[in-house]
């Protein structure tokens, strides 16, 4: 039970002390205001309790160490439900983007399909037009994923060999890409 004109500062002072009744006196006293201020914040009756409870556990941690500037205790709980209300609308939208990611796995983009089969197709007929040689190096450090210099090494020739054919093909697949999609 609240005890008339017992000040905030020395209910903190008593809960600071350790007294869970003071504790519990600050509780009563300022709940209903951290609530509110919670559920303003996070717009939900339940997450609102949950931050106000939290709100309220994290005061009381840091209880031992708090010196009160004013006559109130509640600026310093709406900080911390401040805080706590925040931290409730972050992990909310994770969950909510968690569960969009895994609806999102779940459907399948048939227009993309094409779109990727037909571009994996031209990709095809223009290494079909290169020589031996470049159609090795290709498959090897597109297709295989070979660093140039395993490369070179499998086919016997030099790094610099890999590198420079290797870019002067890619830049040929964009042209002939691009032309056929034209």
């Amino acid at each position: 039970m609240d005890i008339p004109g017992t000040s905030d500062a020395e209910l903190v002072a008593r809960a600071a002390d350790g007294s869970e009744h003071a504790f519990r006196q600050l509780y009563r006293r300022h709940a209903r205001p951290v609530y509110w201020i919670a559920h303003g914040l996070v717009h939900s009756a339940a997450d609102a309790e949950d931050v106000t409870q939290e709100t309220f556990v994290v005061a009381w941690r840091k209880l031992s160490g708090f010196e009160l500037a004013g006559d109130s205790l509640l600026p310093w709980l709406a900080t911390i439900c401040r805080f706590q209300a925040a931290n409730r609308l972050r992990a909310l939208r994770r969950a909510e983007a968690d569960q969009l990611d895994e609806r999102s796995a779940d459907t399948v983009d048939v227009e993309q399909q094409v779109i990727d089969a037909d571009l994996a197709e031209r990709i095809l007929q223009a290494v079909e037009g290169l020589s031996p040689l470049d159609q090795r190096i290709f498959r090897l450090c597109v297709g295989e994923g070979y660093a140039y210099q395993a490369a070179a090494d499998e086919l016997g020739v030099a790094h610099g060999v890999v590198r420079n054919r290797l870019s002067r093909i890619r830049t040929r697949l964009r042209t002939a890409v691009r032309e056929e999609a034209s």
